[in-house]
């Protein structure tokens, strides 16, 4: 499934336009990169949280070469997968 699928869903469950529904979705995903990107923690109950993390800095290597390389320490977006949600994957 895409954005485009999720927006048809949408669209025909709550009786909405394509248009309408696909700006909805779009300021949902906005506003949880916004946040996130802002240190805030969007936690939506039964689904999961987004948060960004602080990834250290570390080693690795260049896969063609071998060659070793710093990575330098960055700050990563994370996803934290709900009990609902967990628990209607691991029961199908």
């Amino acid at each position: 499934m895409n954005k485009k699928d999720l927006v048809e869903i949408v669209a025909k469950k709550r009786n909405l336009t394509k248009k309408e529904s696909e700006e909805i979705i779009t300021t949902i995903l906005e506003t949880i990169i916004k946040t996130v990107s802002e240190g805030e923690k969007v936690t939506l109950v039964g689904f999961g949280s987004f948060e960004a993390r602080e990834r250290q800095a570390r080693e690795g290597r260049n896969p063609k070469t071998g060659e070793r390389l710093q990575i330098p320490a960055s700050r990563v977006p994370t996803f934290s997968v709900g009990k609902f949600f967990k628990d209607k994957v691991s029961n199908t």
